[in-house]
């Protein structure tokens, strides 16, 4: 539609500007062609998404449950079988060839003291032993460990009867939430290993002289790779300390007494009659 001139324009258009500015389509012409290209272009994108999202629950509503499952997993590929031990008991696995150990454990097994915190080998929450050696069960594929030994947390006490690092853990207070304390466990029993056979840390003083002895500064090295979100570090420090030297060392802390429960809540002001 072509424009209308302005009467009001000024008169010093020249009678080519004027034909140009005739030629010109009409603005709300231009909007109405802007929205619609918008409209119809966003339309067809929204389309696209939906219909691979309506695609792709109608194949996840056609998977069968994995029994004791809670939820479907998705269809196994390259399924192998893997025959190890778990905390001395055999076990064997029909599983997709790209099942980590970690996963293994917690939804195969029921094993779920083993936890999964960043699933990228950054934290150490994973952290079990494979004979006797550390490993990130979230980093390790369980059909490598064809008739290997696998240690777990739930694996380390006999019976009732704690394992010395789970004793000394509960004494120096190593934990708050809980929730990266199988990992640390599992960690420091095998860092003691690691120490026993003379392995080297980032701060070893002399690489050349047979020690097992370990200084704090080396622990908390060894132990570097284990995080504590809640910061837990002195009392897990103390305890594998304590296991390491067979000495019990001192506790920093211990159970507040009647009369310093009284007192407290008195300066609070939370006194209780």
């Amino acid at each position: 539609m072509p424009h209308e001139i302005d009467k009001d324009l000024p008169a010093q258009l020249s009678a080519d500007e004027a034909a140009l500015l005739a030629q010109m389509p009409a603005l709300h012409d231009v909007g109405t062609s802007r929205r619609s290209f918008m409209m119809q272009t966003g339309g067809g994108g929204i389309g696209l998404f939906a219909a691979n999202l309506l695609a792709t629950e109608s194949a996840l509503a056609q998977m069968a449950p994995e029994p004791g499952a809670l939820s479907a997993s998705l269809p196994a590929q390259n399924v192998v079988a893997v025959n190890f031990r778990v905390n001395g008991t055999p076990q064997t696995l029909a599983i997709d060839s790209r099942v980590v150990l970690l996963d293994a454990l917690r939804e195969r097994l029921a094993l779920t003291g083993s936890k999964k915190g960043c699933d990228q080998g950054q934290c150490g929450a994973c952290t079990v032993l494979v004979d006797g050696q550390r490993v990130l069960s979230c980093l390790t594929l369980a059909a490598t460990l064809e008739g290997r030994e696998v240690t777990t947390i739930e694996g380390l006490a006999k019976g009732d009867q704690l394992h010395p690092m789970q004793a000394a853990f509960i004494r120096h207070d190593g934990f708050q939430c809980g929730y990266c304390t199988s990992g640390q466990i599992c960690s420091a029993v095998g860092m003691l290993g690691e120490a026993q056979r003379g392995q080297v840390s980032h701060v070893t003083g002399d690489v050349g002289k047979t020690t097992t002895r370990l200084t704090d500064d080396e622990i908390k090295e060894r132990m570097s790779g284990n995080i504590c979100r809640c910061g837990a570090y002195p009392g897990i420090v103390a305890a594998i300390q304590e296991v390491h030297s067979g000495r019990q060392a001192a506790q920093t802390w211990g159970f507040a007494t009647e009369t310093q429960l009284a007192s407290a809540r008195k300066e609070d002001g939370h006194a209780t009659v």
